[in-house]
């Protein structure tokens, strides 16, 4: 029997060789692109000039305000009705509110003895506070560790209530929720919360109550710094509204009542009750001299959920709240349009959007379509002004600035999927996952084996190569280092030496080199 060749099965027009395939590619890529590639590269193009213009706009008058606020504005200890509470002999401790401290936790074990240490020192009369421990931790032994803490400060006269719910139902929204409907707490007129990691100065309630006792239309007073200074300082100033963070505040608990209460309808239960109480016409007052000191993500797989609910759950809540913040009534025009247009729309979707889609997609496109021009203002000129402005809040770390514009760039990979599952409901739009916290644990772990005579060898956990790779991140640096590589090659702009910096930013993530972010 004659042997068949295999080129009798294939049919003659697709005998072609590898040349020939490249060279079919190319001729079908040289009939699209100018068609439909061109126009369409450059309408993506337009469009991210547009919201890189409404985010330097956002960022210039941010700017501004905060400039004024620094030069010509008065503290809010003289902008507002403000009169120390003074401790009187005659009238006791009368004269002070009562105040409820509320500390979430969820398997805290090793900064719960440090936030409840830091709650129990507050300087406050002791029968005029109430502090609750709402513990949520799923491991019996923590939970145990954490009520044995909390007798041991009750055992020295403090007022502390060790409390814990039969399921996580509404995570911390429903924790706080639950803790305020304890009979204990009903007599008291303000609720301070603080995370696990936080740790007020004692003298923090008697800086910050007056405000809310003197000022009876004031409902939040806030000292949360670094993350959200900029933004929280700009909103306190010119509408006396921004977004708490769930922690370090003082709320007037007739206001969290009267704006519905905890609600568990967004991973930011928080934002969601500033939202609402805001609407209802009351005023909040953002503390910049009165911080408190607080634990970053300690890994980048922390950072990484963190950012996910921070970008998600705000795209979330914008598109469930924003037909009732346009229907309101209570609050003037000017204020809506605040809400709706700067502190949703700019700074919780199109910051995020921007980076990414213009920064890592859309500009290394254009190398590979020189036919599609990008602008040096749009390029260069605004994306350097924007990041200056993005400084002017926290100039202690203007020296990280060139590694926080790669590092940013990255995580805005991240920011910008979550913004649109938040938008649109995907899948994870409700994923809650507790930020780590490590405490002083490394320091101590360090003193330990410092202190230690023995000549034993300490040992890194192993854990596996693949837990901690990231294909995203390893994917678009493929992709930008290849457009770098074409730039050099056949391109006049430059951009090369921007694409492999941050293909180098891509790649670190990519493998789990971050490592430990504090």
């Amino acid at each position: 029997m004659p042997q068949i060749s295999p080129k009798l099965l294939i049919p003659e027009s697709f005998q072609v060789s590898r040349d020939d395939i490249a060279g079919q590619i190319g001729l079908i890529w040289e009939l699209i692109k100018v068609p439909l590639i061109v126009p369409l590269l450059q309408l993506c193009v337009y469009i991210c000039l547009a919201m890189s213009l409404m985010l330097f706009m956002e960022r210039v008058y941010m700017g501004i305000v905060i400039v004024l606020v620094k030069l010509f504005w008065k503290k809010p200890e003289k902008r507002y009705n403000w009169h120390g509470i003074q401790d009187d002999v005659e009238l006791g401790s009368s004269n002070f509110p009562f105040v409820l401290v509320q500390i979430p936790m969820f398997n805290e074990k090793e900064v719960y003895k440090i936030s409840i240490g830091a709650a129990c020192g507050l300087s406050w009369p002791s029968d005029r506070l109430v502090i609750q421990v709402l513990d949520d931790s799923t491991d019996p032994a923590i939970k145990q560790l954490v009520e044995l803490e909390c007798q041991r400060w009750a055992s020295k006269g403090i007022n502390i209530r060790y409390q814990i719910r039969e399921t996580r139902g509404g995570y911390k929204a429903g924790a706080l929720k639950e803790g305020l409907k304890r009979s204990y707490v009903k007599h008291c007129e303000y609720v301070a919360i603080f995370d696990a990691d936080f740790r007020p100065e004692p003298d923090y309630l008697r800086r910050a109550i007056p405000f809310l006792v003197n000022n009876p239309d004031i409902a939040l007073e806030m000292s949360l710094d670094y993350h959200f200074k900029v933004e929280q300082e700009v909103g306190s100033a010119t509408h006396a509204f921004f977004g708490f963070n769930g922690t370090a505040g003082v709320w007037r608990i007739a206001a969290i009542n009267e704006a519905g209460g905890w609600k568990d309808r967004t991973t930011v239960e928080d934002m969601d009750l500033a939202v609402r109480a805001s609407l209802r016409g009351w005023k909040f007052v953002y503390l910049g001299d009165l911080q408190v000191k607080s634990e970053l993500p300690s890994t980048f797989n922390a950072f990484r959920f963190q950012q996910h609910r921070w970008s998600c759950g705000p795209a979330n809540l914008f598109r469930k709240m924003v037909m009732e913040i346009v229907r309101n009534k209570k609050v003037r025009f000017w204020k809506k349009v605040y809400v709706i247009y700067s502190f949703f729309f700019v700074r919780k979707i199109i910051a995020h959007m921007v980076t990414f889609c213009f920064y890592c997609v859309v500009l290394p496109l254009t190398i590979l379509v020189p036919e599609v021009k990008v602008p040096i203002w749009g390029a260069v000129y605004i994306p350097s002004i924007i990041t200056i402005l993005n400084s002017v809040g926290t100039p202690r770390s203007v020296h990280l600035l060139f590694y926080w514009i790669l590092f940013e760039n990255v995580m805005s990979l991240h920011r910008t999927k979550a913004t649109l599952i938040g938008l649109f409901e995907a899948g994870r739009v409700n994923e809650w996952v507790v930020t780590e916290k490590l405490g002083d644990a490394l320091k101590n772990k360090a003193a330990e084996a410092k202190n230690k005579t023995t000549t034993k060898v300490f040992k890194r956990p192993r854990f596996k190569f693949a837990e901690r790779m990231h294909t995203l991140e390893l994917g678009f640096g493929v992709f930008l280092f290849f457009c770098g590589c074409y730039d050099y090659v056949h391109g006049k702009n430059n951009y090369f030496i921007y694409l492999f910096l941050q293909t180098i930013s891509f790649f670190i993530t990519g493998f789990g080199y971050v490592g430990t972010i504090v």
